[in-house]
Parts: C-alpha cells; sequence; structure tokens
C-alpha cells in the first residue's frame, strides 16, 4: 500500500522514479526543463528580487533542496535561465556564420542576405523577454557583476565574434572589402538593432516597420563602405585576417 501511493506521488510530480528512488535520466531532464521554464516565466514577470525559489519550486512541483542542489541559489538559477536565452539570441548569427561555411553560396545578394539576418536580430532583439531581461541584467550588474559580465562575454562578445566570422567568409569570397572584421561586425550590430533594443530598454515605444526601414537603410550605409569601389574586381579581393580577440 505504501509502495502504490509512493508511486502515485510520483506520478503527481510528473517525475517517474527509478527503482533507487532518484528521477530516471529522461525525467531528470523533463524536470530540470521544466524547472528553467518557470523560473524564466517568473523572473520575467516579477523581475529578479521579487522571485523566490520558494514559488519557483513550487511552481514548478520540485522540492527548494533539488533546486539548490542543481543551480545553489537565485542567482546560478538566474544564471541557468539567462545562459539559455543568450543561446536563443545567438541562433540566428551562428545559423548565418554556419551558412558560409557551405560549399554552395546563397542564391541571395549579401544586403538581401544582412537585411534578412537583421529582421531576425530586430524580432529577437527586441521583443518583450529581450527588453525584460535587459532591465533586469541593468538593474543587477552592481550586485552581481559575474553575471553582467557572463552577458558581456557570452551574449555581446559572442554575437560580435560569429558575425565577424561571417564577415570574414564574405570578405574571402570577394563580397565585402573590410579592413576589421571584428570592428565591423561591432558596428553592424549596433547599427542593426543597438539604437532600436536601447530605447525598448528605455520604455519608449517601438513601431516596428519604422525599426525595420532604420535597419534596412543603416544595413545600406554599411555596405557602401564595406563593399569598397564599385570597379573592384571580386576576383583579386584582399583578404584581411581578423585581429586576435
Amino acid at each position: 500500500m505504501g509502495l502504490t501511493a509512493t508511486k502515485a506521488k510520483a506520478a503527481r510530480r510528473g517525475v517517474a522514479k527509478s527503482r533507487g528512488g532518484r528521477p530516471t535520466r529522461d525525467a531528470a531532464i523533463e524536470r530540470d526543463q521544466r524547472l528553467i521554464e518557470v523560473a524564466t516565466r517568473l523572473f520575467l514577470e516579477r523581475g529578479f528580487d521579487a522571485t523566490s525559489i520558494d514559488a519557483v519550486a513550487e511552481t514548478a512541483r520540485v522540492s527548494k533542496p533539488t533546486v539548490y542542489a542543481q543551480y545553489g541559489d537565485k542567482r546560478g538559477l538566474f544564471t541557468a535561465v539567462l545562459r539559455r536565452e543568450i543561446a536563443r539570441w545567438l541562433a540566428p548569427l551562428a545559423a548565418a556564420a554556419t551558412e558560409m561555411h557551405l560549399d554552395h553560396p546563397a542564391d541571395c545578394s549579401v544586403e538581401e542576405r544582412l537585411i534578412d539576418l537583421g529582421r531576425q536580430l530586430l524580432t529577437l532583439n527586441c521583443s518583450a523577454d529581450s527588453i525584460a531581461f535587459s532591465r533586469i541584467l541593468t538593474a543587477q550588474a552592481i550586485n552581481f557583476p559575474d553575471v553582467a559580465k557572463l552577458a558581456v562575454d557570452e551574449g555581446w562578445s559572442k554575437a560580435v565574434s560569429t558575425t565577424a566570422d561571417f564577415f570574414d567568409h564574405l570578405a574571402a569570397c570577394g563580397a565585402l572589402d573590410l579592413e576589421d572584421t571584428t570592428i565591423a561586425a561591432e558596428t553592424f550590430l549596433n547599427m542593426v538593432v543597438g539604437h532600436t533594443h536601447r530605447m525598448a530598454t528605455f520604455g519608449i515605444p517601438i513601431d516596428m516597420a519604422s525599426a525595420e526601414k532604420r535597419m534596412e537603410v543603416s544595413i545600406r550605409l554599411f555596405l557602401a563602405g564595406a563593399v569598397g569601389p564599385p570597379d573592384r574586381l571580386r576576383g583579386t579581393a584582399k583578404t584581411r585576417r581578423r585581429p586576435a580577440r
């Protein structure tokens, strides 16, 4: 009777138990994913300070010791949430860089490719969730400088590095003429999403149609300097190496 009650309790929790009493591997993965999903939602809805481990554990249907064992404390939990969000924000850049490694070229111009990338970056970085995370990070940067550093190292710096890799390949095939692809990447990201994201973080309403027009004009300005002289022979473009970071 006791065993039946234990199984029923485990089922209600949504976590299958192994014979030794611990969750199975699949159940543990499902539990951790649910925990991160719940933590993300609560952090976004309530902010960092108003979100408690108690609330996360109760909503995710896990025990407080489980949360502490996995993440140490609330800062560790927020760091895990942030890492997952950063990976999501970087996905379009990673996909664009990967595409450049393929043997066959894309059936679109450099401008079209950059505008498509810019549109994806705008959508992700100016979403309500992205803006909420930006505000939380700004508010907590002084209290938790290591979390702010993580956002820079794994977020901004990786975005710049991935974009620079993308530009390296465009320069190698003669599509762009760039003196320093890292500086070009920083400039591109600031031009495309920096202003709009900053205004949204300040609480200024954003009209996405206007934001997209601004992004397209910015990309054309960027390309005016990055493509080089109109009569430049693409086949003789000099490949420039990216300075070590």
